[in-house]
């Protein structure tokens, strides 16, 4: 497990996007840190624990397009 240090005004979909380019992986990282689950913005300074995940195993491949496309 790493870690990050928050800047002013980080959010738990900014962090995700930062860390693996996927905003909804958010979920992991709060499951990671429930001491902080209800921080919407967080100040400086504060050290999450990062999870090792794969972002790709969280890809969903569409197999199905809307009919408007």
């Amino acid at each position: 497990m790493g870690s990050y240090t928050t800047t002013q005004g980080d959010t738990w979909d900014g962090i995700a996007f930062r860390l693996w380019g996927r905003e909804h992986l958010m979920s992991a990282l709060m499951r990671a840190n429930p001491d902080h689950a209800d921080v919407l913005m967080f100040p400086a300074g504060v050290v999450l624990d990062v999870p090792e995940i794969n972002p790709d195993a969280f890809v969903q491949p569409v197999t199905e397009l809307p009919p408007w496309m």
